[in-house]
């Protein structure tokens, strides 16, 4: 646990992936740690014990808790997968809270219909982006099957994913992202990728391997109907809405 790698911006505590103790009372382990000077203090000697945890997941609760409260702090773990911290939730009041919980109960069906408004909005977006994306693919791959095209931009552009369609990239449709989608469905699809990876070959060199294999469908698919396939580049509209 290293200051440099924490969020900067207000008060940060922690919950260690490591039984800790804290430097100034002994006391442990802490399933919360606050970084003062270098060395981990648990909330009470951080002057934090008063304060409740409120896991992160309802936005709007979130919010109005950290409204409500005149000291809070954001709760991070650290995910080592991704190599980054995390939110978790917020310490807060406990009385700030209970204030924004009956916030949150007087007006609670109508955020629930603008939840239900904002997700038909999104849907309707998102499948006017993956109708974009697959007609790039098709563009630039005149010889992949229609429905193959169509899938691959819905595994790409999937929300929250983190995946290709998603990077600004993606939104703008540019050739490099849908070919590097187009790339990694016939990795996985069309060569022994996966199955060299479970064999424990390391991936930079599993996908060496099979690199020229790539190669090949996507070359073939860029040839393959390519006379047939007329009409203007799909405009990246639908894209920039998917945002």
């Amino acid at each position: 646990m290293t200051s440099a790698s924490l969020p900067r911006a207000g008060l940060v505590v922690v919950q260690p992936l490591r039984r800790k103790h804290c430097a100034r009372c002994r006391r442990g382990p802490q399933p919360l740690l606050v970084l003062e000077d270098g060395a981990p203090r648990c909330p009470d000697c951080a002057d934090l014990g008063h304060l409740v945890f409120l896991p992160r997941g309802d936005t709007a609760l979130t919010r109005r808790a950290r409204e409500e409260s005149t000291l809070w702090a954001v709760v991070v773990r650290f995910n080592r997968r991704k190599g980054r911290y995390e939110r978790q939730g917020l310490l807060v009041e406990e009385g700030a809270l209970a204030r924004a919980e009956r916030r949150c109960l007087a007006d609670a069906e109508a955020r629930r219909r603008r939840r239900v408004r904002d997700a038909r909005r999104r849907a309707a977006q998102d499948a006017r982006f993956v109708a974009a994306f697959a007609a790039e693919i098709r563009r630039l791959y005149p010889g992949c099957p229609a429905e193959r095209a169509l899938a691959v931009a819905a595994h790409a552009a999937e929300r929250g994913s983190g995946r290709v369609g998603r990077s600004a990239a993606g939104r703008a449709l540019s050739e490099g992202a849908v070919t590097s989608a187009v790339a990694a469905s016939v990795r996985h699809r069309e060569t022994p990728y996966d199955h060299l990876l479970m064999a424990g070959v390391a991936r930079p060199e599993a996908r060496r391997r099979i690199a020229p294999a790539v190669q090949s469908v996507l070359r073939s698919w860029r040839e393959t109907g390519a006379e047939a396939v007329a009409g203007p580049r799909p405009t990246a509209e639908a894209a920039a809405e998917a945002g």
